[in-house]
């Protein structure tokens, strides 16, 4: 009888102490989780501005994604200390953990596309009073994701397609190239049927009608599927969106903070410097951009970018209508003879300093022309589509559409743009009139033509993939001709980068890249 008594006691004990466990586990109702977030439109619009934030990372448009696609085209370099950054843009790597490159770029990328899917899984479940609201907030999602993918696909080639909200213990099977390509284009044709032709002034910076077809139509290109790009890229050039683009007057109001969201920007991410802090994900991180710090003059900046020479040597070649050196030069490169060619003209408020001898350093993007010094928090908005850069777009596929001299629209195309900075029409150039007779030549004239307009831009690298010069010797010749750092390109390999060497061993249906 008392041992029941003394069992029946700790009994009623441990009963207590269980509940009193249950009563200590609440949820934290300032900590939102899958099940208590996603009911409202305005938590859907929340989770959407929580994709737009990965803009502001470093694995994405605020420091790295500019290292590969300027330093390692044959418009940039680096002479970094920083070895082994440096040899990473040299086609050099000895780490394929090398976390600014290769990893936070496949991290930053990844997480923003784990954003874009939760606004897809869990939006359409909410009910909206305006259902236009909610497909536009689902339509800019589809965009982002298509975005993220595509530069991962430039960068990587054969990357996971994750299309729904993941779990940390998942392990996703990688896709080809083609098949991330193929999610990209639906993603796009998605968007394009709900996103509207421009938004409101409180609403700048979110895609477009025009920026979803002008990225469709540069998909399209990178597949050389020239019909499709053409059909993609006509809005904007022949059709109901040519209203909203031109290029402005000015070329360098293209790069400035002063003059962002004009009519030439199709697409454009929103830099500022109101919160000069960190780049995590705390309140009020930073949404200014480090690229001038890293790209501007040594003693100005971290220098760990420069342009290449050969860039002063092509501008130099065509003088304007007026004879003079083409304004793009001034506006693109701070180079030697920058003040002999404009008297006038400073560095940051410098004279041209003894210790940069011969070499040339980035202008465009910087923030020279407001300021003696650079940060990690300009405000200068970066235009990743230019509507420049659709005009010549749109010449390229014309052209590959036609047999034997290229299309008048085509050289139509190029000439807009070579007259808005006063150079001649190609028919009227002293040095290539003869292109605009024939097809090949005048494809090959395309090349230069969108470096001197778009060059430093983050779109040369997709450019070189497209045409696909180191097919050849005499292609990757002309390559290592202009960057000596082609020398160390390996055909078949260093088209595309080494995957993060921890994702591959922590997930056994991933494969490193080919001859890595």
């Amino acid at each position: 009888m008392k041992k029941i008594l003394i069992y029946s006691l700790l009994a009623v004990v441990l009963s207590l102490a269980s509940c009193n466990e249950d009563l200590i586990d609440i949820p934290n109702p300032n900590f939102p989780t899958t099940d208590t977030f996603w009911k409202s439109p305005d938590d859907a619009q929340l989770g959407l501005d929580a994709v737009y934030t990965m803009f502001y990372k470093p694995g994405s448009w605020t420091r790295w994604i500019y290292f590969r696609y300027d330093l390692t085209s044959d418009e940039g370099y680096s002479q970094s200390p920083w070895n082994e950054l440096k040899e990473w843009t040299r086609f050099i790597y000895f780490n394929y953990n090398f976390w600014e490159g290769n990893a936070w770029m496949w991290r930053d990328h990844y997480k923003a596309i784990f954003r874009c899917n939760q606004v897809l899984d869990f939006v359409p479940e909410i009910e909206f009073d305006n259902q236009t609201d909610k497909d536009q907030i689902l339509a800019q999602a589809k965009f982002l994701r298509a975005f993220y993918y595509y530069n991962l696909a430039i960068m990587f080639d054969n990357v996971p397609l994750v299309l729904n909200a993941s779990s940390p213990d998942d392990t996703p099977a990688q896709n080809t190239e083609a098949e991330v390509y193929a999610q990209i284009k639906l993603d796009l044709q998605d968007a394009v049927a709900s996103l509207p032709d421009q938004w409101d002034s409180s609403n700048m910076g979110r895609p477009t009608k025009g920026a979803a077809l002008a990225l469709l139509g540069k998909v399209h290109m990178q597949l050389h599927e020239w019909q499709a790009a053409k059909d993609a890229l006509s809005w904007l050039v022949e059709g109901a969106g040519a209203s909203y683009y031109d290029l402005v007057s000015n070329y360098k109001d293209n790069f400035m903070h002063t003059t962002e969201n004009n009519m030439e920007s199709v697409f454009e991410i929103q830099f500022s410097d109101v919160n000069p802090s960190g780049d995590g994900d705390e309140p009020n991180q930073n949404v200014g951009s480090n690229r001038a710090q890293f790209f501007a003059p040594r003693g100005i900046g971290w220098c760990d970018g420069q342009p290449r020479s050969w860039l002063v040597d092509e501008y130099k070649k065509e003088a304007t209508v007026d004879g003079e050196i083409d304004p793009r030069l001034r506006a693109s490169l701070f180079y030697p003879e920058i003040q002999t060619d404009y008297p006038d003209e400073k560095i940051y408020g410098r004279d041209w300093q003894a210790g940069w001898g011969t070499d040339c350093f980035f202008r465009k993007y910087q923030g020279d022309y407001y300021r003696d010094h650079e940060d990690y928090y300009s405000p200068i908005n970066f235009r990743v589509i230019r509507y420049a850069d659709v005009l010549l777009l749109y010449a390229e596929c014309l052209t590959e559409l036609a047999s034997g001299t290229p299309p008048a629209l085509a050289i139509e195309c190029v000439d807009r743009v070579r007259e808005r900075v006063n150079l001649p029409t190609l028919e009227n150039s002293t040095l290539y009139a003869s292109v605009v007779t024939s097809k090949d030549a005048f494809l090959k004239r395309l090349q230069m033509e969108r470096s001197l307009e778009l060059c430093l831009e983050g779109v040369r690298w997709a450019d070189l993939k497209r045409w696909n010069l180191w097919d050849t010797a005499e292609g990757l010749n002309e390559l290592i001709g202009r960057d000596p750092d082609f020398s160390n390109f390996v055909v078949g390999k260093s088209s595309r980068l080494p995957i993060p060497q921890s994702e591959v061993d922590n997930n056994p249906n991933l494969d490193q890249n080919p001859m890595y």
